[in-house]
């Protein structure tokens, strides 16, 4: 089971966003039967095999095991993975584009390049995974609370300053079995949280 699919695919993620078949991958993290799924969802057993098959056609549940008993055949199903993210991708032309000339200092452009994160790693990922491969990658979070707006500015300042120094130190365009990564920085008001909550960095 994957820890996250990426859904590119606009038909794999209409039938992801089903709010049947929503629930249906909720509870198939672990292995369940159809009937075992009607019982707990209190839906009728045809229609849980009629959404557990489109399901299945779309790749998102795949069965384990197959029990067989006085003529029976009953399929134990599992989700494809423990979460989905709806990649940009799906969205075709409407999709977010960075490129595109928005503001940089706009919640737009931070927007368009989540985005761009979302379809360039999920496929990525994609890739590695049929390759049998992990993928590396880098990710920082944390929260800092700013005294004034000045501060903001000062720290987004010194920021930028030190990124680009590292850039300009680690990067070697001259290397040929070198790696490209991509890097971005972005920040945002955080949600409210509790007052006494520490930053953390992972």
């Amino acid at each position: 089971m994957l820890d996250v699919d990426v859904l590119d695919d606009p038909n794999r993620a209409v039938v992801a966003l089903d709010p049947v078949r929503g629930r249906l991958l909720a509870e198939l993290g672990q292995p369940a039967s159809a009937a075992a799924l009607a019982g707990r969802l209190g839906i009728a057993r045809q229609k849980v095999n009629y959404h557990l098959r489109t399901l299945e056609s779309h790749e998102l549940v795949q069965v384990v095991e197959e029990r067989s008993w006085g003529g029976l055949t009953e399929r134990l199903m599992v989700a494809n993975a423990a979460s989905y993210l709806v990649s940009p991708s799906a969205l075709g032309q409407l999709a977010p584009d960075p490129a595109r000339g928005f503001d940089r200092l706009s919640a737009s452009y931070l927007l368009a390049l989540a985005g761009r994160a979302v379809r360039e790693v999920g496929a990525l990922l994609r890739r590695a995974t049929e390759r049998g491969k992990s993928l590396p990658a880098l990710s920082i979070d944390t929260t800092v609370r700013f005294r004034s707006p000045a501060d903001r500015a000062a720290f987004a300042g010194e920021l930028s300053l030190l990124v680009a120094g590292l850039c300009a130190r680690y990067h070697d365009a001259s290397a040929g079995n070198g790696q490209s990564y991509r890097v971005v920085v972005v920040g945002y008001p955080a949600p409210a949280a509790p007052a006494s909550a520490p930053s953390s960095i992972s």
